[in-house]
């Protein structure tokens, strides 16, 4: 069971799902939020429910533009909105400080994996991150001068008003997955994504829609786990997928990262590649949850 819950976020309505736990005011709570214009029903809604049934509450929400909730633009992926988002989910649930014990947990997937290990630098008074098959790149990237990156980082984030910055880059509009790149080219290219995609957002009252702009707005500082990593100060887990198919993973960068953290950490690989484990209900599903509410309770 849940309440709908919404808050703002530069200017935008996002709305959400609030799964309470059995002792509400007395139990942690963890922030999810979806990758690559997948929405809260797209798997979710079912991780939320196996965590709320184990004593923890949950709120689960859909990024600014996509799903039910508001945007200034709409089916936009932009990191840096994405990530003040997180902020924002943040800074409201501490306003509804009787609903939970305190203790706020990150969790993210894919490209949301990669927003959780940036915001989570940046967001004072978090208990922990919990990071699964997070998009990192394909190459490491060097940091000159960690601390003056990092600040460059939390100046434009904390700014706000992304819009306003001029593109580095711009993709779309286009299709997110697509049977036929030949004809119909997508965002995101292996069938595995294709049949995720179709199966969980063809669902009934998902809001999902295959169609998609990814945004990289010019900046001082990239918005980038390679500038984060080492100033994280709560434990992380990064949960990855064996072999992930995803084009944008690499193993050895999520490693690198990973090697950065400096804060009490844990690393574990999954089969199931980028989507096993995000098919509810299944073997690698319960494995997920398994490991990553051991990981929770072991934080809080």
């Amino acid at each position: 069971m849940f309440v709908e819950k919404e808050f703002i976020s530069q200017g935008s309505i996002l709305r959400g799902r609030w799964y309470a736990a059995s002792e509400a005011s007395l139990s942690p709570c963890i922030v999810m939020c979806h990758g690559t214009s997948a929405t809260i029903s797209m798997c979710l809604a079912d991780y939320a429910t196996e965590f709320q049934n184990k004593g923890i509450n949950v709120f689960v929400y859909d990024h600014a533009g996509f799903g039910r909730s508001d945007g200034k633009t709409q089916q936009t992926i932009n990191p840096w909105l994405q990530g003040r988002g997180i902020a924002d989910a943040v800074t409201f649930l501490k306003s509804e400080h009787q609903l939970h014990n305190g203790k706020i947990i990150l969790w993210g997937d894919s490209f949301a994996g990669m927003l959780v290990l940036v915001a989570s630098a940046l967001i004072e008074g978090l208990a922990g991150v919990v990071c699964f098959a997070a998009t990192c790149g394909l190459t490491t990237l060097k940091v000159q001068n960690a601390e003056k990156s990092l600040n460059i980082l939390k100046h434009t984030f904390d700014q706000g008003e992304f819009e306003k910055l001029d593109d580095l880059s711009r993709e779309g509009p286009m299709a997110v997955v697509s049977s036929d790149q030949q004809t119909n080219p997508s965002l995101l290219t292996p069938i595995q994504a294709f049949r995720w995609f179709i199966d969980q957002g063809g669902q009934w009252n998902t809001g999902w829609k295959n169609s998609i702009t990814r945004v990289i707005p010019k900046t001082e500082v990239a918005f980038s786990p390679f500038i984060t990593a080492p100033f994280i100060e709560v434990p992380v887990l990064m949960m990855t997928g064996k072999e992930d198919e995803m084009p944008h993973i690499k193993r050895e960068v999520q490693l690198e990262i990973f090697d950065r953290i400096k804060s009490k950490k844990q690393f574990y690989e999954i089969d199931g590649g980028h989507f096993g484990a995000l098919y509810p209900h299944t073997p690698l599903f319960y494995e997920a949850i398994s490991v990553q509410h051991a990981f929770i309770k072991s934080m809080t």
